[in-house]
């Protein structure tokens, strides 16, 4: 037999998680027909959600065995669950996807089917259209591929998702990043393994809304650059050389113009034009510096890139205790009635 895990980190999807939990029970039960060898595990990954999404973690897990889950003590952001859930996956295969089933489940057994004997190590998704998108959100997107693809020696595939069938060596190839500062879509990539793209037109949610807002994504976008390029680095340093180059440039064409044409140079105007030009640079290429010492610096101290605060086997065990102290308290009355009885009738005894 063979186990695949499904891992499905999750924050604030109260309203769609039902119905992805009836659809992926629908998929994985007829992938079993088709393939008898397989068993499934569902592992959510609750990112410190402030709706109902423990709960129902809750609720799965009492009905359904196979559910498993973690839940952050606070958000931790999307890369440290779905770190949290490679790491405690236990399949021979693996699979990341969302909740909101913009990762249609439909699509598990044609990536297992890539996957099964080894001719490739990981199946994935990849959108050929950004379908229900703003055109400013889907330029950018675009932009970021484009140059993130020009400054990085990792290649990151143009419309490429997280939504991934792995064989175990890839998973465990990716948790060997153990890095703090994660942009998996890079990671997934740097590790290389042959992958399968499947292509297919972008799918909007299920319900509830995303969590990803137009900043968060450029953040995010910004974190890739610096976790796989050194191009701002560079950026910065041909930017020196060409500031010194044009005031050199400007210095002899100043000495010209006063020595040989006896013009006058404008002091107050070309002063202030030129502090705020320098000034603006140095702060520029200091910031760059800047973000990639910050990261240096949270790498360096080591921290667990998420915490956990409860799973299923803890819901379980306090579940246990606490019906087993209702009882306590319910049989406590009776007891007390009977030792009065009891001593009653001592009492009338004597």
């Amino acid at each position: 037999m063979k186990l695949v895990s499904i891992v499905v980190p999750c924050y604030n999807e109260q309203e769609v998680l039902p119905l992805f939990y009836d659809e992926i029970i629908k998929v994985t039960d007829s992938m079993k027909k088709e393939f008898p060898e397989l068993e499934f595990e569902f592992l959510f990954v609750n990112d410190g959600s402030k709706d109902k999404t423990l709960d129902i973690f809750r609720s799965l897990a009492d009905r359904d065995k196979r559910v498993r889950y973690i839940s952050f003590s606070r958000n931790f952001g999307k890369e440290s669950g779905m770190y949290a859930g490679l790491k405690n996956s236990r399949g021979d295969f693996v699979v990341v996807m969302d909740a909101d089933l913009q990762h249609p489940p439909a699509f598990l057994p044609e990536m297992y089917r890539y996957v099964r004997f080894g001719e490739y190590d990981c199946a994935t998704t990849r959108r050929v259209s950004r379908k229900g998108e703003s055109k400013i959100r889907s330029w950018f997107a675009r932009k970021f591929y484009r140059i993130m693809n020009k400054i990085s020696d990792t290649e990151i595939v143009d419309g490429a998702q997280d939504f991934r069938f792995m064989s175990r060596q890839m998973v465990d190839a990716v948790l060997s990043m153990s890095e703090y500062n994660r942009f998996s879509k890079g990671i997934f990539s740097w590790v290389g393994f042959n992958v399968k793209y499947i292509e297919y037109e972008n799918v909007e949610r299920a319900a509830g809304t995303t969590a990803w807002s137009f900043w968060g994504l450029f953040k995010y976008s910004l974190e890739g650059i610096m976790a796989f390029s050194t191009a701002p680095l560079a950026i910065s340093s041909l930017l020196g050389i060409l500031t010194c180059i044009i005031a050199f440039i400007l210095i002899i064409a100043t000495v010209i113009k006063t020595l040989v044409f006896g013009e006058d140079v404008a002091g107050f105007p070309t002063t202030i034009c030129v502090i705020f030009l320098f000034s603006g640079l140095q702060l520029f290429c200091t910031g760059i510096l800047g973000q990639y010492l910050s990261k240096t610096y949270l790498e360096t101290k080591n921290r667990p890139i998420y915490i956990t605060k409860e799973t299923e086997d803890i819901y379980r065990k306090n579940k246990a205790l606490r019906q087993k102290a209702e009882a306590a308290e319910q049989n406590a009355p009776e007891t007390d009635e009977k030792n009065s009885e009891a001593e009653s009738g001592s009492d009338e005894d004597e």
